[in-house]
């Protein structure tokens, strides 16, 4: 009986070492590497590999010469009309690399603290991703049909509540004198007899269709980028660093590094600030009975990733509604709720965000309304990341430099 269980584990064996095996014939990928670095001070290289092969650089045109003043000159301009004409014709390609962008940054120091235990890249990044996923899948499973059941009680209900406005005396008396009643009925034949208007609700309804389809697809590339970005990124910013004169090298990949480590932290931060947001709020209203707990708890999260003000939006949002179940309701909910605003402004954030980014509330503020202007609501997420990466390089290069002076 021991015989044929060898027999299989060896053959077993035999299989996954031929196919650890190239095929016959095959060639390694070909990768476009990065060319070493010149080790002598003039920059001329060896006479070894590809510097031999394709010659040594010869010496730079002056930069007075009138020739390269005018092709630079040229050049400059035609790249910066090339960019701007990228720009306007790409938009939406924009922002989906970089909203890939920032997931990357904020997933690579979860890559990097796994690197730190003896997790392999790949495996980190794989296991990140895959965390990332199935958690946002989960709370979709889980939240979507709440959502849908109590938007379904919302229509359901709403009739009752038109029909209750209607037959209140704030009403009747504005009808009596205005005459509310007969307008609205006017209206609403004109609309039905109206084939542009019902055409309207019809590439309404295909136009949300579509929306929902580009989504789907944007949230598949954004998915793919970010997988692509946190595989590629020290090459990413090998490549960067690269760029730069190699006396200033250190500089720049120092500070590269503070910026991109600063929002990742910003990132996972701001997502733990927002998810603590959303489960006090949705605790508060569960216990005082505000409706649609689930519903609200929901856009709370999502605006408490809007820094600053996005938990007092979310704020002023539920108690409005929450005064359909009562002052006092709303009242109790109200209090609650900016009394935790305070709690997590001065004890929460600060240690969550101690390793992120610290910008003073002026200049945040002022960013998330033009980074809200610009790019919506990504603009107002990424506007704190960005203001710091500026303020840090204006300290650490203008000032610097103008102090020397």
């Amino acid at each position: 009986m021991s015989h044929p269980r060898a027999a299989a584990a060896g053959f077993l064996v035999s299989l996954a070492r031929r196919l650890r095996q190239p095929l016959p014939g095959a060639q390694p990928r070909l990768r476009f590497e990065m060319p070493p670095e010149h080790e002598d001070e003039t920059g001329t290289g060896s006479e070894t590999g590809d510097t031999a092969k394709f010659g040594n650089p010869g010496p730079r045109m002056s930069a007075q010469h009138p020739l390269y003043v005018g092709f630079m000159g040229t050049v400059g301009v035609g790249a910066a009309l090339l960019v701007y004409w990228i720009g306007s014709n790409t938009t939406q390609l924009l922002l989906w690399i970089v909203t890939a962008l920032f997931i990357a940054l904020g997933l690579d120091p979860v890559v990097r603290w796994l690197e730190a235990k003896k997790v392999p890249r790949p495996a980190g990044i794989l296991v990140s991703v895959a965390v990332l996923a199935l958690a946002v899948t989960g709370f979709f499973a889980t939240l979507i049909p709440t959502i849908v059941q109590q938007v379904t009680q919302i229509v359901r209900e709403a009739p009752h509540w038109i029909q209750d406005f209607i037959d209140s005396d704030f009403f009747r008396s504005l009808d009596s004198q205005f005459g509310v009643r007969e307008r609205i009925t006017q209206e609403l034949e004109k609309f039905v007899n109206n084939p542009e208007a019902m055409g309207g609700i019809f590439g309404g309804v295909v136009g949300f269709g579509s929306t929902v389809a580009n989504g789907l697809f944007g949230a598949l590339i954004v998915l793919v980028l970010s997988l692509y970005f946190l595989s590629a990124m020290p090459s990413m910013k090998k490549w960067g660093y690269r760029l730069a004169p190699r006396s200033r090298r250190a500089r720049v990949e120092a500070l590269s590094e503070e910026i991109t480590g600063s929002v990742g932290n910003y990132v996972i931060g701001q997502v733990c600030v927002a998810l603590l947001n959303a489960t006090f709020a949705f605790i508060v209203m569960s216990i005082v009975g505000v409706p649609f707990a689930v519903l609200l708890a929901f856009v709370v999260a999502l605006l408490a990733f809007i820094p600053l003000v996005g938990g007092m939006i979310a704020g002023v949002l539920v108690t409005l509604i929450s005064l359909t179940a009562g002052w006092q309701t709303a009242v109790a909910y109200a209090v609650c709720y900016f009394a935790y605003l305070q709690f997590e402004a001065y004890f929460i954030s600060p240690r969550i965000m101690q390793k992120a980014v610290a910008v003073p509330g002026a200049v945040a503020v002022i960013s998330v309304i033009a980074g809200g202007s610009v790019l919506g609501v990504l603009g107002a997420l990424i506007a704190i990341p960005t203001a710091a990466a500026v303020m840090l390089l204006v300290k650490e290069i203008f000032i610097v430099r103008q102090d020397k002076h």
